[in-house]
């Protein structure tokens, strides 16, 4: 597992003082808008399940429909897409928002069995009571600093809700993760 330094990195501006310097750099990364997904993975026998709490998400092309998440090296999940080639996003209703807590550690069978999942194309679990959710199979993955960028194309979508459901965003929650 990487280890995070208690140093800021740079590059930094000339005169800056790197401490002050990343405080105000988390700062203003924390103001970009951010959604705040349940990425769901397996693995490539599908005998194993995962949910995680994830807010890097985006879509990267119109054609083909790509996505793509920014997951841990060392995250579980993250050899569950690596062995699995494929994962979910479940896009969630913003009255929801305790969901996504029970996901931010890696969970047991039990917890990941308490929440009503369904399975489509690629068989990555979806939460059930998700907003909208999409089904992608990864096209490339991108290392990026600790993380790896897994882009996906859509092959399968849709609606559990109304298309007018406030969705989650992590400005709706106490949580920060990011800068």
């Amino acid at each position: 597992m990487p280890v995070k330094s208690a140093q800021p990195v740079g590059p930094f501006p000339p005169g800056a003082d790197p401490d002050e310097y990343d405080r105000l750099r988390r700062r203003v990364l924390w103001t970009m808008p951010s959604g705040l997904y349940v990425v769901g993975s397996r693995s490539a026998d599908r005998l194993k399940l995962n949910f995680m709490t994830l807010n890097w998400a985006t879509q990267l092309s119109f054609d083909p429909k790509l996505v793509g998440i920014s997951v841990e090296h060392e995250a579980l999940t993250h050899t569950l897409i690596s062995e699995g080639r494929a994962f979910s996003l479940s896009i969630v209703d913003r009255e929801d928002r305790a969901i996504v807590r029970k996901f931010t550690k890696p969970v047991d069978a039990d917890t990941l069995g308490a929440f009503p999942r369904i399975e489509r194309s690629t068989g990555s679990p979806i939460l059930a009571q998700a907003v909208a959710w999409l089904d992608c199979e990864v096209r490339q993955e991108v290392a990026v600093g600790g993380h790896t960028l897994f882009i996906g194309e859509v092959v399968d979508a849709g609606f559990a809700k109304d298309e007018a459901t406030p969705v989650l965003r992590m400005e709706d929650t106490r949580m920060s993760y990011g800068g």
